[in-house]
């Protein structure tokens, strides 16, 4: 799109000055923001920091969950031709250092209190951090640390300057141009220091608009602002996407409240990872688990029937009169309520993306009429590079190619991509950069996957993962991680294997399923520790564990990495912990390091090994959880062959 974003909110603010452009719910009411309200926060915003000496080129950090005035603070920061850097705002600390540093931020903006707890704590270390400023001033009344100034404070300055400087933000935004840098997002950092990905309008506002046109989106969508920030998908979803179609964005009142929001909102175009469609079944199945036993047969025998042919309804497929009454009855007695009570009533677009989604659970939204699709991009490629469209929905696909996009694997079996939405650089680091920027415009994803017959592509694991077993046999950690994490019982594995005799794995419990699984029978426990290594918990896991072998023996490419031995962990991984990334994504190696008295104990035939592992709690605190973690075998079964 030959436009910025600045740009974007003059013409719908120009356009449709009392429409809606965002709510936020506020003491449990909702707070409508117009276009034109909107322009004119950014404006006051935007002179209030040129007046305090932000400057073209310049970064500035926002850090903080989705609220109406940080997304006015980083398009005011565009208007003047600054980059907004948003960062995770569960990251502690000492993981804000390197970005700050890096980026050379002079100015902030945190969300509250803990935020700017956050960055006082390392001003020390970042001595060029000389302006902070906060939306939420609970709690802050009797700070006095210089720089520090309240969000109110620079709007009424700001608002002062554009008085008497009526033209002066037009012709900053008319200075900017498409290819202005717009943001960046500093990656996960699954190994070593975060990147900055450097992203201008173009790329941005192009594939923001790649997807909407790919999936018919308008002004009247509705959409829920409830991930972080820092992260690219919620970016583009929430902020691109958003300019682009001028769509009203939600923000929820706090993270406790997600799920009553979104019943309230009930959006209709909607993304979560599978993580978050992971726990709303969860929380259905407990929730059926405690119901009645006639409840409990009509819940089963509907979704049986819609499990046959929900999908084949959603995907506009013939299916018999009768089978299509009986859906109706249980639309009306079943899926409807329970579409409502997750609040998809109203959803058109459901999208989920960045780890597979089980089978199982894919069909089971798309059975009750939900029409969840996948896609498939990083914060390199600005998100979208395939979709799935409308009526060619599959589990083990991520879509084809969405406009502009070309796609070609190297001999390796690596995804090569080339789209408009490729990143600039990574910032300060050409070296890194020319890794994963071909001469020739082409970007290495670091995925192993291929096309199908259908020109879907599919995706194996991270090409630098795909190992080999002792005898040669393919390993493919993150397939056999996310068939196990497919079980409702377990939140999180991890596979290893590569160069060893055999696969063995480590696994986190879900707390609140099996909770409530040991409760329904009697079973008492003190914790999560004591809970994970009771013998009828690890017989549980054990089903679901053997459950995967049987699946893997019928792959002949996998099936030498069944699983021959597990334990579940005493404690739940942790992004505080540095066992999981912001984004929650498993950093494998660090993992194995760091409990490798349970890898020796795997591999070395023992049937229990006691660990201590230090943890670090909400408040910053730290401790030591300790526990004696038995090893079980499972059971593996022989590779099936196929009929000649």
């Amino acid at each position: 799109m030959e436009t910025t974003f600045p740009r974007l909110l003059w013409q719908h603010a120009a356009q449709r000055p009392t429409a809606a452009a965002m709510r936020e719910k506020e003491y449990g009411i909702w707070q409508t923001l117009t276009w034109a309200e909107l322009a004119g926060m950014v404006e006051s915003l935007a002179c209030g920091l040129h007046s305090a000496g932000l400057a073209r080129g310049e970064h500035i950090v926002i850090v903080g969950a989705n609220r109406p005035r940080l997304y006015a603070t980083m398009l005011a920061a565009q208007a003047l031709g600054a980059i907004p850097v948003p960062l995770y705002q569960d990251a502690v600390a000492a993981e804000c250092v390197f970005p700050i540093n890096n980026a050379e931020v002079r100015f902030a903006l945190a969300e509250d209190q803990e935020q700017v707890d956050k960055l006082l704590e390392i001003r020390a270390q970042c001595p060029q951090l000389a302006h902070i400023y906060y939306d939420d001033p609970r709690g802050l009344r009797n700070y006095s640390e210089p720089g520090l100034q309240a969000l109110d404070a620079l709007l009424h300055s700001g608002a002062a300057f554009a008085r008497e400087h009526a033209d002066f933000l037009r012709g900053e935004i008319e200075r900017g141009t498409p290819d202005d840098v717009a943001a960046m997002f500093f990656t996960s950092g699954t190994t070593g220091q975060p990147k900055g990905v450097v992203h201008t309008h173009r790329t941005l506002l192009d594939r923001a608009s790649a997807g909407a046109e790919f999936d018919h989106l308008t002004e009247h969508e509705e959409v829920l602002a409830y991930l972080p920030p820092a992260w690219v998908g919620q970016n583009i979803f929430s902020y691109a996407q958003w300019l682009a179609c001028g769509y009203v964005v939600n923000c929820p009142e706090s993270a406790g409240t997600v799920m009553i929001d979104l019943r309230e909102i009930g959006p209709t175009y909607y993304f979560a990872p599978p993580r978050i469609f992971e726990s709303l079944l969860t929380s259905v199945t407990i929730r059926m688990e405690d119901a009645s036993a006639l409840k409990r047969r009509m819940f089963k025998a509907c979704m049986d029937l819609a499990r046959r042919v929900g999908p084949a309804l959603r995907d506009g497929k013939a299916v018999p009169w009768f089978d299509r009454l009986k859906y109706a009855l249980g639309n009306l007695l079943v899926y409807g309520p329970l579409r409502n009570n997750l609040g998809l009533s109203r959803v058109r677009v459901a999208y989920t993306a960045g780890e597979a989604i089980g089978p199982d659970l894919f069909s089971f939204y798309r059975a009750i009429g939900v029409n969840l699709k996948q896609l498939y991009g990083s914060t390199e490629t600005a998100v979208f590079v395939c979709m799935q469209p409308d009526n060619q929905v599959r589990s083990d696909t991520v879509g084809v190619p969405c406009r502009g996009v070309e796609i070609r694997l190297a001999d390796t079996g690596e995804i090569l991509v080339r789209s408009p939405g490729l990143l600039k650089e990574y910032y300060k680091n050409p070296q890194a950069t020319a890794e994963v920027k071909t001469a020739d415009g082409w970007y290495r994803t670091g995925d192993a996957g291929f096309l199908d017959a259908t020109g879907q592509l599919k995706i194996i694991d991270r090409a630098k993962d795909v190992g080999r077993l002792a005898d040669g046999t393919m390993f493919a950690p993150k397939y056999i991680e996310n068939k196990l994490k497919f079980f409702p019982h377990i939140k999180e594995a991890v596979a290893i294997g590569d160069r060893r005799e055999m696969v063995c794995a480590m696994i986190n419990i879900d707390f609140d399923a099996v909770g409530n699984w040991a409760e329904r029978r009697n079973l008492a426990y003190a914790g999560y520790t004591d809970l994970a290594q009771k013998p009828e918990v690890y017989a549980l896991i054990k089903e679901c564990v053997e459950k995967v072998n049987a699946d893997l023996a019928a792959d002949e490419k996998l099936a030498g990495s069944q699983v021959h031995r597990f334990l579940v962990l005493h404690k739940e991984l942790d992004a505080d912990d540095g066992e999981l990334t912001r984004t929650n994504k498993v950093r494998r190696g660090f993992v194995a390091e760091k409990y490798q008295a349970l890898v020796d104990a795997l591999y070395g035939g023992k049937d229990a090994q006691y660990i201590e592992t230090q943890v670090r709690f909400e408040d910053g605190r730290t401790g030591v959880v300790s526990a004696t973690l038995k090893i079980m075998d499972a059971r593996t079964f022989a590779p099936v062959r196929a009929a000649a």
